[in-house]
């Protein structure tokens, strides 16, 4: 691997908050629409499509019977929230500690945020994780594997085994960023068109899953490695590694630190609260996972606040608040004192794993017991099953069908996949990508539905 002497030693706060739209770069205003261009990022995610399809996807726990608990949907509306105020919180504590950053764009960081938090997980498949999951390993090891060589030999060796890889190690992250970036057959150029500043912080891992070294995340596919390339130019977001046509790997950019804090704070804390819900936590069991986030004073406060309430449900949800907003506030302190390793790319870990000894042991704490208790609850594998199966059936079935096109079945099928995915493209890569678009792009409910339909066990009434 070749290491890339920088000129760039330190990121630019002026020079990374850009408003320039990818696909509409002869077009861009300059600095002066910050204010709108941002907000205006964050309008067009909230009225697409694939944003509203997040209310049928699974967070973690079965869409909802009697009790309602988190979809992708209201998990990405408080994922936005927390993530506006670490931004807003930032940009204050950064103004007073660099008066010259005062009356810039440095201040829109909680409107760049926003948005972003917004389409973090626009690219997970349907069955939450499982899903991804399922994806990869029908590749690595289930019937997929057969595409193997006629990929390489259709695309040579080199890059032929980038994207190979790529697909058996299918993100969410990654096909987040490529919904957003790529041209679907008969739309515009840049995909929806959002700024550099809103995309490159929904990109946590910064780099294809080639030069992941083993970390099971990356941040783009090998198809949008030029747009990646283009926006961390612009924006001088620092090369750690270039290799070649594999890509490069760059330092991770600031705002990508805020997006990932909101999502841990609100899937771990809100999973918790989701878990009291179904009565897979007691209320005593889940105060004290929440209480332990406070010290001895502070506690004693929060829990003679509201004497009054004696609903479970509203004490927790209360709980749940301070310890948002305690965390937050923690990251916040992070980011303003560790600024100057995050601008030169040197910090590891996240924000939150830099808080301070009691909140991290907490969130610890937390993440440990939902770990043992929640997550392999029966409800929770049950959906793993189904969406394995599901995903699986799709998979095979449409994988035969862009084999073999012209066969009478897989006209069937392929006529019935939207014309904005490629899954007539030329190449077979091509036509494995549209696959995985219209697949990942379906909720639930829809894969469910169209899986009885093509199995046989459901069919349509006339």
């Amino acid at each position: 691997m070749e290491v890339i002497e920088n000129d760039i030693k330190r990121m630019d706060w002026l020079k990374l908050i850009s408003s320039k739209r990818l696909g509409q770069e002869y077009g861009h205003r300059g600095m002066a629409e910050h204010r709108t261009e941002f907000q205006r990022d964050y309008d067009r995610l909230i009225f697409s499509s694939p944003f509203r399809r997040l209310q049928n996807k699974t967070q973690v726990f079965p869409l909802p019977g009697s009790v309602f608990v988190h979809n992708r949907l209201t998990h990405s509306l408080e994922v936005s929230s927390v993530g506006r105020s670490l931004g807003n919180d930032v940009a204050r504590e950064l103004q007073k500690k660099h008066p010259e950053l005062k009356d810039t764009a440095v201040s829109m960081l909680g409107s760049i945020v926003s948005p972003a938090c917004l389409a973090h997980d626009l690219g997970n498949p349907p069955f939450g994780h499982s899903g991804e999951r399922a994806i990869s390993s029908f590749f690595s090891e289930g019937k997929g594997q057969k595409i193997r060589d006629r990929i390489i030999s259709e695309c040579g060796d080199e890059l032929g085994g980038w994207l190979w890889s790529d697909i058996i190690n299918f993100d969410g992250n990654a096909n987040a960023f490529r919904l957003l970036t790529h041209q679907y057959d008969g739309r515009r150029k840049g995909g929806y068109v959002m700024t550099y500043s809103v995309l490159a912080s929904i990109v946590k891992y910064p780099y294809t899953s080639v030069l992941s070294e083993g970390h099971p995340k990356f941040g783009f596919f090998q198809s949008e490695v030029h747009d990646y390339e283009t926006i961390a130019h612009d924006l001088g977001i620092i090369c750690l590694h270039d290799d070649g046509g594999a890509g490069k790997r760059y330092v991770r950019y600031p705002l990508a630190y805020f997006v990932e804090a909101a999502d841990d704070i609100c899937y771990e804390i809100m999973d918790i609260e989701d878990a009291h819900k179904l009565h897979l936590l007691t209320t005593e069991q889940t105060c004290d996972l929440l209480l332990g986030f406070f010290d001895g004073d502070m506690r004693e406060r929060i829990c003679s606040a509201h004497p009054y309430v004696t609903d479970p449900n509203e004490r927790v949800m209360y709980y749940r608040s301070c310890v948002i907003n305690m965390i937050e506030q923690e990251c916040v302190k992070a980011f303003v004192n560790h600024e100057e390793e995050i601008l030169e790319g040197r910090l590891q870990g996240s924000l939150i794993e830099h808080t301070s000894e009691r909140c991290l042991r907490a969130f610890r704490a937390c993440a440990n017991y939902a770990k043992k208790h929640v997550y392999t609850s029966r409800d929770v594998l049950d959906v793993e099953l189904a969406g394995y199966r599901i995903i699986y059936t799709l998979l095979d079935l449409m994988t035969d069908a862009i084999l073999e096109p012209g066969k009478a079945y897989s006209r069937l099928l392929i006529d019935r996949v939207p014309n904005q995915y490629q899954i007539r493209h030329p190449k077979l890569h091509g036509r494995v990508m549209g696959m995985l678009d219209y697949i990942t792009g379906m909720t639930d409910v829809y894969a469910l539905d169209l899986y009885r339909k093509i199995t046989g066990l459901s069919l349509p009434v006339v």
